[in-house]
C-alpha cells in the first residue's frame, strides 16, 4: 500500500504519516517499506485510477508491505491507527486459534487411526483428504490436442 492510502486509512495527513515513519526509520527495514522508482510510480499511476493525481507529483511515494502497514499503525497516535493495530492483533490471534484447532483435530484423527484397524482406513483417508486444501488448477495454454477417429 502507498503512504497516501495508509495515511487516509489511519486518519492522518500524508505529511504527518511520512514524518512519523521518518522519525522511526529503524522500525521500517527494506522488507517493510521502500520508495517507488520513477518506473514503478508510472506503472502504479497507469494501473490505479484513484492515484491519477500522483502522476504530476514530483515526490516518489513510499510503498509498504503488510508488515510495514502494521508497524506504521504502531508508530502513529491517531484513534484509527490504534483501532487498526488492535484489529490486526485480533486477526493473528484468531489465525493462531484456527491453526491450533486444525492441529488438535489431526492429532485426534491420528489417535483414532491407531485405535481402530484397517476397516476404517478408507474413512480416515477421506477425512485427511478433506483436511488438506486442494492444489490450484492451472489453466492449459494453447490448443487442446484432438485425436482422429
Amino acid at each position: 500500500m502507498l503512504d497516501e492510502t495508509l495515511a487516509e486509512l489511519y486518519g492522518v495527513s500524508t505529511k504527518a504519516f511520512n514524518q512519523a515513519v521518518r522519525r522511526n526509520r529503524e522500525r521500517f527495514p527494506e522488507d517493510f517499506m521502500f520508495k517507488l522508482t520513477r518506473g514503478e510510480k508510472a506503472e502504479v499511476v497507469a494501473n490505479c485510477d484513484h492515484l491519477k493525481k500522483l502522476k504530476f507529483s514530483p515526490v516518489f511515494p513510499f510503498a509498504f508491505t503488510e508488515h510495514g502497514a502494521i508497524m506504521a499503525a504502531n508508530v502513529l497516535n491517531s484513534k484509527a491507527a490504534v483501532q487498526v493495530s488492535v484489529q490486526v492483533v485480533r486477526a493473528f490471534i484468531r489465525l493462531r486459534q484456527m491453526l491450533a484447532s486444525n492441529a488438535e483435530l489431526a492429532g485426534k484423527l491420528s489417535d483414532l487411526e491407531h485405535k481402530y484397524d484397517a476397516q476404517f482406513r478408507v474413512v480416515f483417508d477421506a477425512i485427511r483428504q478433506l483436511m488438506t486444501p486442494p492444489a490450484p488448477q492451472r489453466k492449459q495454454i494453447g490448443f487442446a490436442k484432438t485425436t482422429k477417429k
